[in-house]
């Protein structure tokens, strides 16, 4: 008798860890998914201020780099890795076009609220 309610036990401890487990997984895919979305928008906005861009090679540059390094982060977030390091890289480089760039000031403004986006995402991990 004591057997079976030990079983019973540990299948029911069993399935409530596994049920949790699969919910901190949703969880984390959420999380990615979540960063997945704010990379696509920030890569949305640089492209269309780096469409005001001109001939300023520079400036061109910049917008490239940034680009770049949210392609990069964004690879490891489709592995399920947050890499520190590649975002503050893109972080760097997104307050260089803000900093540095002609923009027009709707431009600025997404671009600086982007930037405050990927502070807090860094900083809330």
């Amino acid at each position: 008798m004591k057997n079976t309610n030990f079983s019973r036990r540990t299948v029911a401890k069993t399935l409530l860890f596994g049920a949790f487990s699969g919910t901190i997984v949703s969880v984390f895919g959420q999380e990615y998914s979540r960063a997945r979305d704010l990379i696509a928008k920030v890569q949305d906005d640089l492209q269309r201020a780096a469409d005001f861009t001109r001939n300023n090679e520079k400036e061109r540059e910049r917008y490239q780099n940034v680009q770049h390094r949210l392609s990069e982060f964004d690879r490891e977030l489709r592995r399920e890795h947050f890499d520190k390091d590649k975002l503050d890289s893109a972080i760097d480089d997104l307050k260089n076009v803000v900093k540095n760039n002609t923009l027009e000031s709707r431009d600025r403004d997404r671009l600086a609220a982007d930037l405050a986006d990927l502070r807090t995402l860094r900083d809330v991990r």
